[in-house]
């Protein structure tokens, strides 16, 4: 009866992983997707990735199932679905052509400042609130922009995209929903 409860209580502080692996998963489907042209859906599954993002701590929470794996692993998966697929998707569709160079730098300072407000919330221990915007914030914001392409100019994209970076690394205290 013991070892039941025992193996029981392992296989529900799995769960919050599944939910966040499915983020990467969704996160990695974005690049595979802007890599064959397929912006819309791109900027879909980034928007999945921030839904299945708010529940594996939700889950986490609720089964009593957090760990330090699983907040590492919700940073590494949230780098990808949140840093980088924007950024690709961002730099692909507007601002490769209208900017080059300039257009991919933009996208990788977004990419670092995310990691870099990854890591400091990952040191930081603070559950009252971020610091910083959340980068699932910045790159969810950005999959919603890309659906609203057409009607939106790449200078727009250029202007958030470091907007958006600047914020991730900021001091400003956002509340915790």
């Amino acid at each position: 009866m013991n070892e039941g409860k025992l193996l029981n209580r392992a296989n529900a502080k799995l769960i919050p992983s599944v939910f966040t692996l499915a983020n990467l998963l969704f996160g990695l489907m974005s690049l595979v997707f802007t890599m064959d042209g397929k912006y819309h859906f791109s900027a879909y599954t980034i928007l999945l990735s921030v839904v299945l993002d708010g529940m594996d701590g939700k889950v986490a929470r609720r089964l009593d199932a957090s760990s330090s794996f699983g907040k590492e692993l919700d940073s590494l998966a949230d780098l990808v679905s949140f840093g980088v697929a924007p950024a690709i998707l961002v730099y692909a569709q507007f601002l490769h052509a209208a900017f080059g160079n300039f257009g991919l730098a933009t996208a990788i300072i977004f990419t670092l400042c995310g990691a870099v407000r990854l890591a400091r919330f990952n040191v930081m221990n603070i559950s009252t609130h971020f610091i910083g915007v959340p980068i699932t914030v910045a790159g969810g914001l950005l999959g919603l922009f890309v659906l609203m392409g057409h009607f939106l100019p790449p200078l727009f994209y250029m202007v958030v995209m470091l907007i958006l970076a600047i914020l991730m690394v900021s001091r400003i205290t956002v509340p915790k929903y």
